[in-house]
């Protein structure tokens, strides 16, 4: 197998075009056809579909895609640890957090920890990740993700580590000492919220469906920056799980968190690597202390409810 064919064909599926590739390759167009012609021949399948507008992988195709990501990463990796040569962990490692959630609190320990630990580790750490973040660890994309979890889901390996409530943040309401608010009152105000597709935002519509109300939403979004700035400025309140709550709380002096009842809502987060994928050494020293720390904050934050 020419690792140099699975690199073009790689880069051919994430552009789109055989054309676009070829010039950003440095490889002539009719080169590269015959190097995606030999793959072909090779696997005895076609891989690529053409169209006016472009390439897209056949089935076959998008079996072969996946498979090369995981084959040039631990390429690459090979060549670092080849090249390094010594008794230090070193290498590239991708982890994913789930946007508001625990991780929103990790992220920083994670990378002091993993750099004192670990210098020859280069970290990606995403939070804001535009695809479902268990895909792209089933893909190869991501090695490490702490993520709301799915449930059980073939190819993928998962570790219980958090169920949060989840709690209204808001400034405080007047004559208002109480801890504790009711969905109902909670949906009622103006509120930013998580986008349709994550799982916060897929819960709390579960339960207005099932109490038969709707939310009075004004925004939507996975940034806690903004959520930040709109809490501050008194445009929106929102419903998130105690420990990104806490985390807006924390830059907004006049925020107050009130448990939500009536239903009582929860999320659950679990660690997430690939079920059948290998994992780097480098990957497995980051798992470690990425399991570690988020145990570590589920316990801090378990002990504060």
């Amino acid at each position: 197998m020419d690792i140099r064919r699975l690199h073009a064909f790689v880069k051919i599926v994430d552009i789109g075009s055989i054309t676009r590739a070829s010039s950003i390759l440095h490889i002539a167009q009719p080169a590269l056809s015959q190097q995606i012609a030999a793959l072909e021949a090779q696997f005895g399948k076609p891989l690529l579909l053409r169209s006016k507008r472009g390439v897209t992988p056949t089935e076959a195709g998008k079996l072969l895609y996946r498979h090369s990501q995981q084959i040039l990463k631990q390429m690459d990796q090979a060549q670092i640890d080849i090249g390094n040569s010594s008794a230090d962990i070193s290498g590239f490692v991708s982890v994913a957090l789930a946007p508001l959630s625990l991780g929103s609190l990790l992220a920083s320990r994670v990378l002091q920890t993993v750099r004192a630990q670990h210098p020859g580790i280069i970290l990606h750490i995403n939070e804001n990740v535009g695809a479902v973040i268990s895909e792209m660890v089933m893909m190869g994309k991501v090695d490490i993700a702490l993520i709301y979890d799915p449930g059980e889901t073939p190819g993928l390996a998962f570790e219980p580590v958090l169920s949060e409530e989840l709690y209204y943040i808001g400034k405080r309401m007047e004559g208002e000492d109480s801890t504790e608010i009711a969905f109902s009152d909670a949906v009622a105000q103006p509120l930013i919220l998580p986008s349709r597709m994550h799982t916060v935002r897929k819960v709390i519509d579960t339960a207005l469906t099932r109490v038969g109300l709707s939310a009075s939403v004004v925004a939507e979004t996975e940034s806690i920056s903004l959520m930040v700035d709109a809490i501050q400025n008194g445009i929106a309140n929102s419903i998130l799980p105690f420990s990104a709550a806490t985390a807006i709380r924390s830059q907004v002096q006049a925020a107050h968190l009130y448990r939500i009842t009536q239903p009582n809502l929860k999320t659950h987060m679990s660690m997430c690597i690939s079920g059948q994928l290998p994992m780097s050494e480098p990957a497995d020293a980051v798992n470690r202390i990425l399991s570690e720390l988020a145990h570590e904050f589920a316990r801090e934050i378990e002990g504060q409810h």
